[in-house]
This record gives C-alpha cells, structure tokens and sequence, in this order.
C-alpha cells in the first residue's frame, strides 16, 4: 500500500471518507468533491484493494482517491472501497499523507448506529485536541460511549502528533443515508466555515426512502400473492 501524490499542499485540513455505516462518510465526501473546487492530487494504491472502479460523469473514479480544494486549504481523501483487514495499514498511510503535508489536523467523518428511533440524525463529535473541542462541543455532542471500529478507530487509538477529529452522525440503517451526511455536512459548515447548502443531500434521501417504500410495498404484493398460489395448490391437490 502507497501514497501516490502528483502536488503537496502545505499545512491541510485532511478530511477522510472511507465505506462505514450507511455510507455516511463515503456520501459526505462525494458531495464535497462535487459542491467544492477540487482537482485531483494523487490516490492510494494497493493490490489489497478490490478490483473495483467507478464512473462518474465519464470519468474513471479511483477506489482511494486524494483531492485538494485551495480556497480551504483542504484535502480530502475519498474512498469508494477499502480493503477488510488493511485498517491497520490505512491509518498509517493516513498519517503518513499527514506527515508529508505538514497537515493541521485529521478528520474523521462516520455514520453510528441510532438507538432511538427519529426522524432527525444528531451529531457527535470525539477529538485528541483540547483546542478543537472548544468549537465542536458548541456544534455536536461529545460521543460518551460507543465502540467505534475500522480506520475511524485506528485513527483514534493512533492519534499522536496530529490532532485528529471525529464527526459521526446517526444512520438508522446500514442502508446508504443521505440523511446522516447531510448532518455532517451542517457540522462541516460550522466547523470549517463552509457555505454548502445540504438540501440536495436531503431531497436525495427522501427521493431513496421513497423508492424502498415502494419496493417494500411491492415485495409485501408479491409476497401475499405467492401465499394465495401456494393455498390454491394445496386446496387443488387436496
């Protein structure tokens, strides 16, 4: 596993985003790249990795991709997939591509499971600096208790010199939630100064809830009109 960088931007924020609960980090940063002025600085590479790509707007989209926004000074790590069992090796690449920018500081964007049902997600926040926990505490709540697992807790457990920031937003399923990152996105703005509006991430949500709803509704058809041709059978031999 590798840091490939083609330019390296001074003293960053680093925001990460690899696959995780209901995709939260994974969609918080897709809209990132799409809503921010990105260009393309480099990837993470491994053959550990699976064979897997996407495409997007015809463009070939790398499963570990670095990308770097000036106006924020911000470079953010997008990932579409990561290798299970290599969490070890992603948070040193993680800390590595810290190191070779001189980086401020690390953050970690990840969906939690909810254990109460609600409509809203809410926003907690775990950091190793006393300096960054001044600001998130006005914005999100401290995670009190929880296990926290993959490259989020490897970040967290190996947090030394960089200070590394966590946002984690409640998902109601393992299901993509758009919803969730849109807090995340709220947070963000708060937290970095941003002005991204995350409605389309909401409207994207809702358009998905829809669509399961529909699906559900259709499956629970099916399902009642197999049981109707299952007693017929029945009925007809006996």
């Amino acid at each position: 596993m590798k840091i490939e960088l083609k330019k390296k931007p001074k003293n960053p924020t680093i925001i990460e985003g690899f696959p995780g609960f209901g995709l939260v980090s994974t969609i918080a940063t897709e809209f990132l790249l799409d809503h921010l002025q990105v260009e393309k600085i480099g990837s993470i590479t491994s053959e550990d990795i699976p064979a897997m790509i996407a495409i997007h707007e015809g463009q070939v989209i790398d499963p570990i991709g670095i990308f770097y926004n000036k106006k924020y000074n911000l470079v953010i790590v997008h990932a579409i997939s990561a290798p299970m069992g290599s969490e070890w090796k992603l948070g040193r690449n993680i800390f590595e591509l810290g190191k070779l920018l001189g980086a401020k500081e690390i953050i970690s964007l990840e969906g939690i499971g909810s254990t109460k049902p609600s409509q809203d997600s809410r926003a907690f926040y775990h950091t190793s600096s006393p300096s960054k926990e001044k600001k998130l505490k006005k914005i999100a709540e401290p995670l009190k208790e929880g296990i926290i697992m993959g490259l989020t807790g490897v970040l967290m457990l190996k947090a030394e010199k960089i200070p590394v920031s966590c946002i984690f937003a409640e998902a109601h399923s393992e299901l993509p939630d758009s919803k969730a990152a849109a807090k995340v996105i709220e947070i963000l703005n708060s937290y970095l100064g941003f002005k991204l509006d995350p409605k389309p991430l909401v409207q994207q949500a809702e358009r998905f809830e829809q669509k399961l709803k529909q699906l559900l509704t259709q499956t629970k058809q099916m399902t009642k009109e197999q049981e109707k041709m299952e007693k017929k059978k029945l009925t007809y031999v006996g």
